[in-house]
């Protein structure tokens, strides 16, 4: 996937995706940016088209200097990108147990 890659190339199911990922509390930006190429500014303005109004305000205020959410202010020895309760993910593909 293209590091370029912008809001308007994204699938439905991509979309979705995205969405979802970005909701996570454990998910960080890098993380999309990997999967999708998107940087944390596409991801914000996604969630803007894409959501009411009352929604994208709550996302906003939730996310904002969360330190899960920013790999920069993550504490050291992090190093996943989900809760290790939630399913295996592979490739963007949620994978049986």
């Amino acid at each position: 996937m293209s590091i370029s890659k912008t809001i308007k190339d994204l699938s439905a199911i991509d979309t979705d995706r995205v969405i979802e990922m970005a909701w996570e509390d454990r998910t960080p930006f890098d993380a999309i940016k990997s999967q999708f190429g998107l940087t944390e500014q596409n991801v914000i303005d996604l969630m803007r088209r894409q959501m009411k109004l009352s929604s994208f305000k709550m996302w906003r205020a939730r996310v904002q200097g969360r330190q899960t959410k920013h790999s920069k202010l993550q504490v050291d020895g992090t190093n996943r990108f989900k809760c290790n309760l939630q399913r295996q993910i592979t490739l963007n593909k949620i994978s049986k147990r």
